[in-house]
């Protein structure tokens, strides 16, 4: 006859299968994803950061979740992280998200993000109809459950508006040589 199962292995059990999907990587989220594009982003003469935009579609396809992932070259900490990113937000959308939306945009920013350093590697995945989740190296650090926010967070580097149009074309893959 087995033994019943005591309460404290099944939480540890639990525990173990929980911990599991927190760690797993973001490659894991994109089976077969393969990087579409690469370019570095670069600001009054400095290195900023190296882009790769990952999908396993291709060419990018609005309805296919990707990823970005940002590799810096230099130290920035995580307000000016978020205080960059509402800004573009806001210029990208002629005024047509409220400003406690932002406000409430920019305070999930700030638990997904982390101060920065040469070497440091973010990556946000975009998962359609559902959100974004943000990864420091390897490890989800946070999860954003708003279609609305992915897109506009994303729209950054890729709406044809963006500040940065050679850094889009390279990441979707179409700069020309």
């Amino acid at each position: 006859m087995t033994p019943p199962r005591s309460p404290l292995r099944h939480f540890l059990w639990l525990l173990a299968l929980i911990g599991s999907q927190a760690l797993a990587s973001w490659q894991e989220t994109l089976p077969g994803a393969r990087i579409i594009g690469t370019g570095e982003f670069r600001m009054f003469g400095f290195d900023i950061y190296n882009a790769r935009l990952w999908s396993a579609a291709r060419p990018l396809a609005s309805d296919q979740p990707f990823a970005l992932e940002l590799i810096y070259q230099r130290r920035i900490s995580r307000d000016d992280l978020v205080r960059a990113s509402v800004d573009e937000i806001k210029r990208l959308s002629d005024g047509s998200i409220s400003a406690g939306q932002l406000a409430a945009w920019q305070a999930q920013m700030q638990q997904s993000f982390v101060d920065v350093e040469a070497g440091t590697r973010l990556t946000g995945v975009y998962l359609p109809g559902q959100g974004a989740r943000f990864y420091v190296g390897q490890q989800l650090r946070y999860e954003v459950n708003d279609p609305q926010f992915a897109q506009a967070f994303f729209g950054i580097w890729l709406d044809p508006r963006t500040n940065n149009p050679e850094l889009r074309e390279q990441l979707l893959g179409t700069a020309k040589p």
